[in-house]
């Protein structure tokens, strides 16, 4: 199993992706490109709450910001989305080893017994 060799950047990205409103960001900005007072647009919170979630997704990484002029430009980061998929892949992984293990614990029992 390989496991990530730095957790703290897992650990930001699914403290960021734990956000329902953060993952509609990021939703958004995978689908296209978005200003950030576009974003703001889109949700019933102040521009300053919505500038918030776009700082943490971008501290995880899932997002950059580039400059337009006075647009904050928001686009996704795939590459740190891949991050999240490796570690769920990897506890996956382990998951259904130890149901293989179970199954064959109790296989090992079945043969064991006399009918």
């Amino acid at each position: 199993m390989v496991v990530d060799k730095n957790p703290q950047k897992e650990d930001r990205v699914f403290h960021a992706l734990a956000d329902p409103t953060r993952r509609d960001i990021l939703a958004r900005a995978l689908h296209r490109e978005h200003s950030v007072s576009a974003l703001a647009r889109c949700y019933p919170m102040s521009f300053a709450a919505v500038q918030k979630h776009v700082a943490v997704l971008e501290r995880a990484g899932l997002v950059t910001k580039r400059r337009r002029g006075r647009e904050q430009l928001v686009h996704s980061n795939i590459e740190t989305i891949r991050i999240a998929r490796r570690a769920l892949d990897r506890l996956e992984t382990l998951w259904r080893t130890r149901l293989e293990q179970f199954g064959e614990l109790l296989a090992e029992d079945d043969q064991g017994e006399t009918p």
